[in-house]
């Protein structure tokens, strides 16, 4: 496998914790650039750790990890999504105000995310990598930091008039996206 093969890998692992990312920028009044580095650390960091976790897994797990990878993330990403869509319409945000993130919350989204990476880095221990694990891995959590970073930009330039509708939209595609994994899973798209 090239470098400009493993950087596209990158980029597409990449999509689903970019599509979140902006979801997240969508709900933020204002840019928090601190927040926004955590989120996008979080992303990033799974998305390297989840494809060396495969690799070292190897083939031998890899029949039982993979029938489950989709409704793992389908699940965590509709019970995130449904609890974004409930704060929509809730007056309450004294936690999310205070803090501004909830580090559980990036950790399930984070983990929802990188799901699929766990079963790529599986087929990483069947292939010759042009770059070593660590390298891979690596160009992998770096792309995805660099995309969810922008992400939560893009997502906060149209999210801040609109936070309750934003939030409520954020939680939406969450949904859809779990939703879109399993029906990848299945063969439908």
């Amino acid at each position: 496998m090239t470098s400009v093969e493993i950087f596209l890998i990158g980029i597409a692992l990449s999509m689903d914790a970019f599509a979140v990312a902006v979801c997240k920028g969508l709900a933020m009044p204002e840019i928090n650039y601190k927040h926004t580095v955590w989120i996008a650390l979080y992303f990033g960091i799974f998305q390297a750790l989840m494809p060396l976790i495969g690799w070292f897994l190897g083939s031998q797990f890899a029949q039982y990890i993979t029938k489950f990878t989709p409704w793992i993330a389908f699940l965590l990403l509709a019970y995130i999504g449904g609890n974004m869509i409930r704060e929509s319409f809730s007056k309450d945000e004294a936690e999310e105000e205070k803090t501004g993130i909830s580090h559980k919350e990036l950790l399930l989204l984070a983990l929802a995310t990188s799901i699929d990476a766990l079963a790529v880095g599986v087929t990483f221990s069947f292939v010759e990598l042009a770059l070593s694990i660590g390298l891979t891995v690596a160009v992998i959590g770096c792309t995805t930091f660099a995309l969810s970073f922008g992400g939560v930009c893009i997502g906060n330039l149209f999210g801040a008039k609109y936070k309750n509708r934003a939030e409520f939209v954020g939680g939406a595609i969450l949904i859809l996206i779990g939703i879109k994994i399993l029906l990848e899973h299945f063969g439908i798209l």
